[in-house]
């Protein structure tokens, strides 16, 4: 008697399932995806939808998600690997094909343009809020006053904002980040960061400047002056990053007497791609100043970079740089012995962020009064000599 009651209530059941043609359709595509059985209606036809329709979404969604997902993950890990790694010549040559000199020259163009006034507001305040300008520091705090990005990069500060320290012999030419600094070893590698280096006699050229360059054992003593009081060189380099005090400074009391320009690459100078590319500043255009001060040879140079519009120095009016063209060899010019600059005093601007590489000739007791990754400022103590430490204390 159950079994037969059983046997009644499914036959209830499925009977509506059988007469209703809605009901059918969507009962057997549930139970069998993409087909559609023949019913009282539709006896003679067979209508079939393409099995790959219920992938397309897969296809056309979440694969190419994923493929992103493991060239992202696959690329952070390459660079993790590469992180130690410096580049190959291939590599070199390959970044030096890209048209960053034509880069360069329309972000000059574009950084000189004018601004309306009503949009200067705006744009400077863009470009503080993402590089972090200190804007108090400036002489003329009113960002409608500023014609052009240009004005803007180079704008004064206020003079009392940087402190010249008087104690010390060397100080900061700029504001900026020093990325290595010590003595230059005898094999004639200068270290732009930490176990990155560049070779002298490719960073200056040839020694033409030098009377008694013929008397030197070697490209390091010929830019000696005093060998037996002074016997060491010396390099630190500041680079300047955008958002920093753009214009520099004298960082000593000297005479630049020799200017050699250099028309070489406007690679980045980040201190990543410094990292990354050994001889990076022998590459790239620079404008060496070459001269002495109280301990012998010293020399004072701007490199350029990708995005750097020009570079200024205010006493040298047919320094030209960022040109069209780029030519193989340098251009020299002679100053004599007429120019002097005072500690502090202003000798040029950046229009955008670059690096300063300072080379000179100390006594041994000379020393560094920061580190490598320090934040500096423009008349902060770079150095000085032990025995003028002494003196000052006693």
């Amino acid at each position: 008697m159950c079994s037969i009651l059983t046997f009644y209530k499914l036959t209830q059941r499925a009977r509506p399932l059988k007469n209703s043609i809605y009901f059918n359709e969507r009962y057997n595509k549930y139970l069998f995806p993409g087909h559609l059985i023949q019913t009282r209606n539709h006896s003679s036809t067979n209508n079939k939808t393409p099995r790959w329709s219920e992938w397309s979404g897969v296809f056309t969604k979440f694969i190419p998600v994923g493929v992103c997902l493991i060239a992202v993950m696959q690329w952070r890990a390459f660079r993790r690997k590469s992180q130690d790694r410096v580049a190959t010549e291939l590599e070199i040559k390959c970044y030096c094909l890209l048209p960053l000199r034509t880069v360069s020259r329309c972000w000059g163009w574009m950084a000189d343009v004018k601004l309306p006034e009503v949009l200067r507001p705006y744009v400077y305040s863009m470009y503080i809020n993402m590089f972090k300008v200190n804007l108090s520091e400036a002489l003329n705090e009113d960002l409608k006053s500023y014609s052009s990005l240009a004005d803007f990069f180079s704008r004064q500060i206020k003079q009392d904002v940087r402190k010249i320290d008087q104690d010390s012999c060397l100080v900061s030419p700029c504001d900026g980040t020093v990325l290595h600094l010590g003595p230059v070893h005898h094999n004639e590698d200068i270290e732009q960061v930490k176990g990155i280096t560049y070779k002298l006699p490719s960073f200056f050229g040839e020694n033409t400047w030098n009377s008694r360059r013929e008397q030197s054992r070697d490209y390091r003593s010929s830019l000696l002056h005093n060998k037996k009081d002074c016997p060491q060189l010396y390099q630190c380099v500041i680079y300047l990053a955008p958002g920093d005090y753009h214009r520099f400074h004298s960082p000593a009391n000297w005479k630049p007497t020799h200017r050699r320009h250099f028309h070489g690459e406007l690679l980045s100078v980040n201190p990543k791609i410094a990292k990354w590319i050994p001889g990076l500043f022998s590459i790239n255009e620079r404008s060496i100043y070459l001269g002495e001060w109280e301990h012998g040879f010293f020399s004072y140079t701007a490199v350029g970079a990708t995005n750097v519009g020009t570079i200024k120095v205010y006493f040298d009016k047919n320094l030209q740089t960022n040109c069209s063209t780029k030519t193989p060899k340098c251009r020299d010019v002679c100053f004599g012995n007429s120019l002097e600059l005072k500690k502090g005093d202003i000798v040029g601007e950046f229009r955008m962020g670059s690096t300063i590489v300072l080379v000179f000739q100390a006594p041994p007791d000379f020393q560094f009064t920061v580190n490598p990754g320090t934040k500096i400022k423009m008349g902060q103590s770079l150095g000085c000599v032990e025995q003028r430490k002494q003196v000052d204390k006693v």
